[in-house]
């Protein structure tokens, strides 16, 4: 059983004078070598069933990635506004999460126990993997493999230096942004990759964007959201 803490009620925005509230939990789930700490964002109770559950993979733990990343965060606020439960955990060996880097390996299974934990909290709700570098690289590959999982979304993949050629067995719909700059995915090469790709993929490009999205955030926000609200109108912001 997880380990919840602090449960809170929280507002997160305002829609026709109304203050909207989602519920934050901070949590243990358990991983494969040990704890994985975790936070889950939840529509309030009175919400509609919701049409995915998410999860949001950080990036490099070698390189200060944590899922306080601002990146993984920005996804967790779009998702969370479009009426999705997202969860983001911190890999083996990052924060509280026990554990030590295992070069993705490893970190495969952190992913697979964070959908297993979201799959008992959400039964029969079909499940989501968003993933930011590294947490693309680990998250794709597990979501890809997973029959629970029914979309996928990759953002600042960094395709120079990682092998996704895993993606060529997987007709799961994707979405991938990137930023125009992606100083580790170039425009080039993750077309080159796309277009190889199974099944319906999506490629968008954010304008004068770095592999951070630095500075073009509300970009990043607009993008995802104006995707995922084409392909599944029902995805109303709450």
């Amino acid at each position: 059983m997880p380990i919840i803490r602090q449960p809170r009620r929280l507002p997160v925005r305002v829609k026709h004078n109304k203050v909207v509230y989602h519920v934050h939990k901070t949590l243990d789930i358990a991983g494969p070598v040990g704890r994985l700490e975790a936070i889950l964002w939840t529509p309030p109770p009175e919400a509609p069933k919701p049409q995915f559950a998410a999860v949001v993979c950080h990036p490099h733990p070698l390189y200060s990635g944590t899922m306080h990343n601002k990146v993984v965060y920005q996804v967790n606020k779009t998702l969370d506004r479009l009426g999705l439960p997202v969860l983001r955990f911190n890999f083996r060996g990052v924060g509280r999460s026990e554990g030590a880097h295992d070069n993705g390996r490893g970190e495969c299974d952190d992913v697979r126990a964070a959908l297993d934990f979201l799959a008992a909290e959400f039964p029969g709700v079909p499940l989501l993997v968003a993933g930011f570098s590294f947490g693309c690289w680990v998250g794709l590959r597990v979501g890809c493999e997973d029959a629970r999982v029914a979309e996928l979304i990759g953002l600042g993949v960094p395709v120079d230096g990682s092998d996704f050629s895993y993606l060529r067995q997987c007709a799961k719909p994707k979405l991938f942004l990137q930023g125009n700059h992606d100083q580790f995915g170039a425009k080039a090469n993750l077309e080159t990759l796309v277009r190889s790709l199974p099944g319906a993929n999506e490629l968008v490009f954010i304008a004068d964007a770095d592999h951070f999205f630095t500075g073009k955030l509300e970009r990043l926000d607009a993008a995802l959201a104006a995707s995922l609200t084409s392909r599944h109108p029902t995805l109303a912001p709450i």
